[in-house]
This record gives C-alpha cells, structure tokens and sequence, in this order.
C-alpha cells in the first residue's frame, strides 16, 4: 500500500492507494501533519511507501521521522517521468505541475491533454499526444483574487467565495462576485477554446480544490476530478518503480550478453590455439 501525500500552498491532501485503488482520501492542516500520519498508519500496517509532492514550505525531517515505518520518497525533478519536458526553464517547472502532467499522460495516452488545476493558483498545463510538455500559463486562483481587491484597494470588501446571481452585479458585492467567479469562468473557457482550436483528439481535465465549484459552471465539457493530483502522485511512483526495475532488468541483460559474449570468445580462441598445437 501507498500513502501519496501533497503539500499545497494552504493545507494538505493525502490518500491511501491499494495499487491503482484509492482507499481513503484525507484533508488536514499543517500543524496536525505528524498526529494525522501517526493515525494512518495505525489504520493501514501494510503501507510500506509514503510519497510526498510538496509546492509549500514544509521541513522534510517532519516525514523523514517515518522513515522507520515506511520508505518516504520526495518527488523531485531528478525522478523519471513519462512525458518529454519541453519546458524553457524544467528546473522551475512546479513538481505539483509535473505530477499533473505525468498522470495526464499515463490515464489518457494518445491524446492531447490540457490540465486545469484551480487551487491558490489557477495552471494549465499542456501534454500533446507525442508526450510532450509544451508548457502553460499561472494566474490567480478564486481566494487571491478576492484577497487582492480588498488588499490593494481602498474600500472593497473582502468576500468569501459566492454565486454570482448575474454576470451584472447590481451592488459592490455581488459585483466583485460576478468579477472574480465570472472572470475566472470565462478564462478557464477562453483557455480550453485555444487549446481546442490547435488540437484535435484531446481530454480537458480540471482539478483542485475550486474544480467542483468551477465545473458547473463552465460551457465547455472537461473530466472534472478533484483528486486527480493524488491519483497522480501514485500513478507517477508506479511508473518509476517499474520504469527502474525495467532498466535495472535492461542492464543486467546488457551485462550478461557482454560478459558471456566475451567469455566465448575467450574460449573460442583458447579452442583454436590448442588446435594448431
């Protein structure tokens, strides 16, 4: 069993997979991290991974105190993946963004993908057919647009997330309601109208912690999955487990063909030298 775990901007996510099977989904903040863990493994003795992703500022000693328990492995830019990074600048590419792609192109092969995460931040992320990460964009998420009209202004009000009544909001309120949640909407479907008009065969996927909130209320047809960074997050360290063992395999074979091929010619002329003799 597998314990993926990401660390986002504002809180935590982990889920509990029986090879491809997720078993429990868990949402905690910060300061219960070592309780929460301490419980799940509680609940599931048979985990033996835990696999972190981690975009926030976490201390990796806080998982490296299982290591006891369980193997813990940090996904970093260092781990293989399954998709070309095409990237101007891979060393910066978000390990949350790579994830993304990854799972992408491991669930839906054969197609052009355009991954929607609406978190803290809102990114697209774009892996066309051949496995290539071409790149996409950042912008803010529902709770940084909301916090930046009253933050950077002098009277608007800060407002918790709501449905706008009417893409003309007739009060400050409902205005800043329609700015931001309409605002975003039309992004994210300008967005997919781009993607759609340069690729054909392709899978729209939202996710994040916004994606059911955003879902309904975009025109456009996309698989909405709030869980699919965890998804993933343990389709990502399945591949590189097998991936590993398929060259350690590789170059076992390698060895041998080459020690063996080496050992008969050795013989081979031993057998010739004793002949003329």
């Amino acid at each position: 069993m597998i314990l993926t775990v990401d660390i986002g901007n504002t809180r935590i996510k982990g889920a509990v997979f029986e090879q491809y099977t997720l078993v429990e989904f868990f949402v905690f903040e910060v300061e219960e991290l070592r309780k929460k863990i301490e419980n799940i493994l509680k609940k599931y003795p048979n985990l033996k991974h835990l696999v972190v992703s981690s975009v926030g500022n976490l201390e990796k000693e806080l998982f490296l105190a299982f290591e006891s328990k369980l193997k813990v492995h940090f996904v970093s830019h260092k781990d293989t993946f399954p998709f070309i990074n095409k990237y101007a600048t891979p060393t910066t590419l978000g390990i949350d963004r790579m994830v993304l792609a990854a799972g992408a192109t491991l669930q839906f092969p054969g197609q052009n993908r355009l991954v929607i995460d609406a978190g803290t931040c809102v990114t697209y992320d774009c892996v066309d057919a051949d496995d290539n990460y071409l790149g996409g964009a950042i912008s803010p998420g529902i709770r940084l647009r909301y916090e930046s009209l009253h933050n950077y202004t002098a009277k608007l009000p800060l407002l918790s997330m709501g449905n706008p009544e009417t893409f003309i909001g007739d009060s400050t309120v409902n205005a800043i309601h329609s700015g931001v949640v309409n605002g975003l909407v039309y992004e994210i479907d300008g967005f997919i109208e781009e993607f759609k008009a340069k690729y054909s065969k392709f899978i729209i996927i939202l996710t994040g912690g916004d994606a059911d909130f955003l879902a309904m209320r975009l025109k456009n047809t996309i698989f909405a999955n709030s869980n699919f960074l965890l998804e993933s997050l343990n389709q990502t360290f399945q591949y590189t487990i097998n991936n590993d063992l398929k060259n350690l395999y590789s170059n076992l074979f390698a060895f041998f063909i080459s020690f063996f091929g080496s050992t008969r010619d050795f013989f081979t002329l031993l057998i010739l030298r004793n002949w003329r003799y």
